[in-house]
């Protein structure tokens, strides 16, 4: 494939592309299995919504902050680019470090490694499927966003439709057909605290998170400034619309010690009682294309910090991680080196704990950007009015207090997951000072 280091990303996503990438990147499997795990820490149907809403609300106070900077700041990288540009080279190359060589890859190999479990389960077929399907998964969907952006764009639009039909379903069966009062019913066998609460608040938090992704295509979105911003708020608003939507749905038809008893497997109970053996597949296949969707908008999106950070000269390989297609205007190389650490670590490694080990830090740099706002302000006040965050300064205070309660129960739970994503994360040091002394040296070759 012929590639030339004259072409640049096309800017050619509107908000419905836009939109449908934060929706069908957050809304994976987690919208249909989560209600159960949230009740049972509640212990109570009113909790699990108020703590269903809450994550939601600081997910949205999160949004409404990283907007301000996303529009002053719309370049391709997302948060790679904030910290960049905030606090320096050194801190963007830490950001970003984390993300390319460990938590992107670990992400989709992830997801794509649940979709082979629930694709093998589906057609009663050998588990030992299950890596050669996910291999095959990411291999495809890589390859469509190896073409113009708005192929992955548009299948993106599609697979989000198509994930709210089941969702949809379950609302509207709940709300109209539903005989459990769906509030005030409470679980006599779990021990209700508010430590139980922070910890069910905390995981609706990590089910609403993805929704930053969309940042790294801040080069490819028209009109950035304005359009970001909306597609970040108006995608979290849908989002806690439908997480509330479904979970309300399933309080609405089952009784909450059903719920208890069945689990994960309330949902997939639900549907085939609620819709019978076919309506109860159709709602497993539903799930198995929002999986693909979100899977399709971590794979568009994590390239463009491959291809950001080779800009920067702040990876090995950059300058053919830093090429772009001549034809389709996208970062093939970059979107080949994400594939295949992923199909890697599928094959190696338990990818699940090793996106878990990444979450204490990459919420820590959140934090960081969210401070930035702050910074931003004062550095550019006198700039042009561009997004600004409603609410201020509560709203950023919200959000870092937010955050920084997802750190520090990261921190308290998994000591040892926090620690070793430190010292991953610490590996990049020689790495940075290597690079730029290599670089540096290559430059003055070069005017010598």
């Amino acid at each position: 494939m012929k590639q030339d280091t004259s072409v640049e990303l096309s800017r050619s996503l509107g908000l419905w592309s836009a939109l449908a990438l934060v929706i069908g990147t957050v809304i994976g499997s987690g919208i249909f299995f989560k209600q159960a795990s949230v009740l049972q820490l509640t212990g109570s149907t009113s909790l699990a919504l108020l703590a269903w809403l809450l994550g939601g609300l600081i997910t949205l106070a999160d949004g409404l902050t990283l907007s301000e900077i996303g529009a002053q700041i719309p370049h391709t990288g997302g948060l790679y680019q904030y910290m960049n540009h905030i606090y320096g080279k050194f801190w963007g190359f830490m950001s970003g470090w984390m993300q390319v060589i460990v938590y992107a890859p670990a992400i989709v190999g992830s997801i794509a490694g649940y979709l082979g479990l629930l694709m093998v389960n589906f057609f009663g077929i050998s588990s030992a499927w299950k890596a050669p399907i996910a291999i095959l998964a990411i291999t495809l969907i890589a390859t469509l966003n190896m073409l113009q952006n708005r192929y992955g764009a548009m299948f993106a639009i599609v697979t989000t439709i198509c994930k709210l039909i089941p969702i949809v379903a379950i609302v509207v069966f709940g709300l109209f057909f539903g005989h459990q009062s769906g509030i005030g019913e409470t679980l006599g066998s779990v021990h209700q605290s508010m430590g139980n609460f922070g910890v069910a608040v905390l995981a609706t938090i990590f089910a609403y998170d993805g929704w930053i992704l969309i940042t790294n295509l801040g080069g490819e979105i028209k009109n950035p400034e304005r359009l970001l911003p909306l597609a970040i708020i108006l995608g979290i608003s849908v989002i806690i619309l439908l997480y509330l939507g479904v979970t309300y749905g399933i309080f609405r038809s089952m009784s909450a010690q059903r719920i208890d008893q069945l689990g994960e497997n309330a949902t997939a109970y639900f549907a085939t009682n609620a819709f019978g053996v076919w309506g109860g597949r159709l709602i497993n296949i539903g799930i198995m294309i929002s999986i693909l969707g979100a899977l399709n908008g971590k794979i568009m999106s994590f390239p463009r910090i491959y291809y950001a950070m080779a800009h920067e000269h702040q990876l090995p390989f950059s300058q053919w991680l830093g090429r772009l297609h001549r034809q389709t205007q996208t970062p093939v190389n970059a979107t080949l080196a994400l594939l295949g650490l992923s199909a890697a670590m599928i094959l190696t490694v338990d990818t699940d704990r090793l996106s878990e080990l990444c979450i204490f830090v990459m919420y820590s740099f959140y934090i960081a950007a969210f401070v930035g706002v702050f910074i931003l302000r004062r550095r550019h006040s006198g700039g042009p009015k561009l997004f600004r965050t409603p609410g201020y300064p509560v709203v950023p205070l919200f959000a870092i207090l937010g955050t920084g309660f997802v750190v520090v129960s990261e921190l308290f739970s998994d000591f040892t997951g926090a620690l070793t994503s430190m010292l991953v994360i610490a590996l990049g040091i020689p790495l940075y000072a290597y690079l730029k002394r290599y670089y540096r040296g290559k430059e003055n070759n070069e005017v010598l």
